[in-house]
C-alpha cells in the first residue's frame, strides 16, 4: 500500500529524506499492484541449467556465472553454491574458484559455499557416492581441512553428528563463523541435541536422508520441538517443497511444529531448467522424469529440478499459510540462519535493496538487486 524508497543500493527511510534533506524521488516507478518482497536466498543449490557445481571443470567460473544469471528470473538474489560429497581433489580445484560476491545485473550474489558431505552416514548417503564418504580420524578438524583444502569461502557444512569426534569439528567450524547443518545422518535425538549445544544451527532437507520420525526417539526431526536447545538459539531446517521430496502432510506437520525455523531450499541439480533425460550430480549420473530425479537405474531421489519460486508457491498452497509466511521462508529465514538479516531478507530501512515484484499468484514479475532492475518478465508473459 505504500512506497518503497531506494538510494545507493539501500532501502531508505523517507522521513529523513523529507524532513532533513527536503528531498523527493528522482525516479518514480508504478509497480502496478505487484507485491514487493525481499529477494529469495537459496542456501542449497547444487547447480542448474546444465551446470554442476561438484564437477571440477576448466570453465567452472563461467558455469557459476550462468547459474547466478538464470536464477534471477526465479527471484533468487543470493545463494550458496552447494557441493555434494566429492573426492578431495574436487574440493581443492573448485573451492578456490568460488568467491563471495555481491549480486547485480551479472547475476545473484554468492554468499559462500555449502559443503554437503563427505562426512556423512553411509546408511543415509542418498545420492552421494559411497566411495567418497569419510569419517573423522584422530585429528578430526585437520582431516576436514585436508579434505576441503580451504574454508575461506565456505558458509555451511552439512555433516552427520553421530560420527565420532563430530563435536569438536562442530565447535571449530562454528568458531570460524561457519554454519553447521545436520543431515544425511542416522543420529538419534540426543546426538542431534548435543550437536546443537556445540553450535549446529541447521538441518539439511528435513525428513530426507535421516531416520524417520519415531515416537520413542524422534531423531533429528525431534529438534523442531526439543526443549534442550540453548536459550536464545533457534534451529532452522531446510525443506524441499517441490511436491516430490516431502509429502504435503509432512510439510504441514513441520511448519505447524516450528514455523519460524522453516527455510525453503531448492536442492536443485544441473538438470533444473533442462529437458528430461540424463544429467550429472557430482560423481553420479541422474535421470530426470518430470519433477522426479533419480540416480540412474534406481529409485533413489537425487536433488530436485524445482525452482525457488515454484517451491514458494507449492509451500503456500500445501500449508495454506499467509503470503508473508511463504515469502519469509525463502528470504527472512535463510538470512537469519546465515546471520545476515540486518542486510538481507527484509525490506527494513538500511537493508540491501534486493527485492522482487510478484503478482498475486506469486509469479515473479521483476527482480531487483541493490535497487537496480536485473530481470523483468517481458510484456508477452514469456
Amino acid at each position: 500500500r505504500e512506497d518503497l524508497w531506494v538510494r545507493e543500493g539501500k532501502i531508505l527511510n523517507p522521513e529523513k529524506l523529507f524532513f532533513d534533506e527536503k528531498g523527493s524521488a528522482d525516479i518514480q516507478l508504478d509497480c502496478k499492484d505487484s507485491i514487493i518482497a525481499p529477494g529469495f536466498i537459496d542456501v542449497q543449490i547444487n547447480g542448474g541449467f546444465g551446470v554442476d557445481f561438484s564437477l571440477a571443470t576448466d570453465d567452472f567460473k563461467s558455469g557459476i556465472d550462468l547459474v547466478s544469471q538464470k536464477i534471477l528470473s526465479h527471484g533468487v538474489t543470493s545463494f550458496c553454491p552447494t557441493l555434494v560429497t566429492s573426492p578431495p581433489s574436487v574440493y581443492h580445484q573448485v573451492l578456490p574458484q568460488i568467491s563471495i560476491r555481491n549480486g547485480g545485473a551479472h547475476g545473484a550474489g554468492i554468499l559462500g559455499a555449502h559443503l554437503e558431505g563427505p562426512f556423512i552416514s553411509k546408511e543415509k548417503k542418498g545420492a552421494h557416492p559411497e566411495h567418497c564418504l569419510r569419517t573423522f580420524e584422530a585429528g578430526a578438524f585437520q582431516d576436514l581441512l585436508a579434505t576441503y583444502g580451504s574454508l575461506d569461502c565456505v558458509r555451511i557444512v552439512t555433516l552427520a553428528p553421530e560420527m565420532k569426534k563430530s563435536s569438536e569439528v562442530i565447535r571449530e567450524l562454528t568458531k570460524r563463523g561457519i554454519c553447521v547443518s545436520l543431515g544425511h545422518s542416522v543420529a538419534n535425538l540426543s546426538q542431534a541435541e548435543e550437536a546443537v549445544q556445540h553450535g549446529a544451527t541447521f538441518i539439511t532437507h528435513l525428513f530426507n536422508a535421516m531416520l524417520p520420525f519415531h515416537h520413542r526417539d524422534p531423531g533429528i526431526v525431534g529438534l523442531l520441538t526439543s526443549d534442550k536447545i540453548p536459550a536464545g538459539r533457534r534451529v532452522f531446517y531446510g525443506m524441499i517443497s517441490d511436491g516430490i521430496h516431502t509429502n504435503p502432510a509432512a510439510l504441514r506437520i513441520a511448519h505447524r511444529a516450528h514455523p519460524k525455523g522453516l527455510v525453503l531450499v531448492t536442492d536443485a541439480i544441473a538438470g533444473m531448467g533442462l529437458a528430461p533425460g540424463r544429467h550429472t550430480l557430482g560423481q553420479q549420473v541422474v535421470e530426470i522424469d518430470g519433477l522426479n530425479t533419480y540416480i540412474a537405474g534406481t529409485k533413489t531421489l537425487s536433488g530436485s529440478v524445482a525452482t525457488m519460486d515454484t517451491c514458494v508457491r507449492h509451500f503456500q498452497e500445501a500449508t495454506g499459510c499467509s503470503v508473508e509466511t511463504a515469502l519469509e521462508a525463502a528470504s527472512l529465514h535463510p538470512a537469519q540462519l546465515l546471520g545476515i538479516e540486518h542486510k538481507k531478507g527484509t525490506l527494513n530501512y538500511d537493508s540491501d535493496a534486493d527485492f522482487l515484484m510478484l503478482n498475486d499468484g506469486l509469479y515473479v514479475q521483476a527482480t531487483y538487486i541493490a535497487g537496480e532492475e536485473v530481470w523483468r518478465q517481458d510484456e508477452l508473459g514469456m
